[in-house]
């Protein structure tokens, strides 16, 4: 039977100063890598075929430091774009507090936590909902990391807050609603164990 892990993340340095980052390559803080380093240590024992991660540092270097810990730091690992956080467009960048106070608490919530409702977009007419993001994450993880699950694989994905939100709403049906209230903490494992046609058996986060 086939397992399925997804982590966020450690924290990054606009983690912990309080920015949308979005897209921006940002690295681990020294939290950060602590947490990458904790949640190797609650996935010892288990041993992975692959590995997926986004092209984005603070994620490359969580599964890095994950790999270490468990034994498999030359596990085959592959990188996409697809995998990205969503982009924040103009919020990219800001303090958070700053923008709710310019913009009001509820408009910021829309940003950050609606499905379908983008935040203003960048001086080139760029950023992503919710929606969106699945719309590039979901085919990826369809083409490339079912049919591995369904051979039996384990496969770790080491990647982003809504980049996770959209694999974790299709794997487990929630809908728009229940999506909103969904957070995936930093570095912490949420470990799948699937039967061969990815019915879910069982769901827990590593903590």
């Amino acid at each position: 039977m086939p397992t399925l892990v997804l982590v966020r993340h450690g924290q990054s340095q606009w983690n912990l100063d309080n920015k949308f980052t979005g897209w921006v390559d940002v690295p681990l803080t020294a939290q950060g890598e602590q947490e990458a380093h904790r949640a190797g240590a609650h996935l010892k024992g288990m041993k992975f075929d692959i590995a997926f991660t986004s092209v984005l540092q603070r994620a490359q270097k969580t599964l890095a430091v994950i790999l270490q810990e468990i034994g498999q730091p030359d596990l085959t690992t592959v990188k996409d774009q697809a995998l990205n956080e969503r982009h924040y467009g103009a919020l990219q960048g800001l303090n958070k507090a700053e923008t709710a106070a310019k913009y009001g608490d509820d408009q910021v919530k829309v940003w950050r936590r609606s499905y379908d409702v983008p935040p203003p977009p960048d001086e080139k007419g760029f950023s992503e909902s919710l929606k969106d993001t699945a719309a590039r994450t979901l085919p990826y993880f369809d083409a490339q990391i079912v049919p591995l699950l369904k051979q039996g694989k384990n496969v770790l994905v080491a990647a982003h807050g809504n980049s996770l939100r959209s694999i974790v709403m299709h794997l487990e049906n929630l809908t728009k609603e229940q999506v909103l209230e969904l957070n995936l903490e930093t570095a912490v494992p949420r470990v799948y164990e699937l039967d061969n046609n990815l019915k879910i058996l069982s769901v827990k986060n590593l903590v």
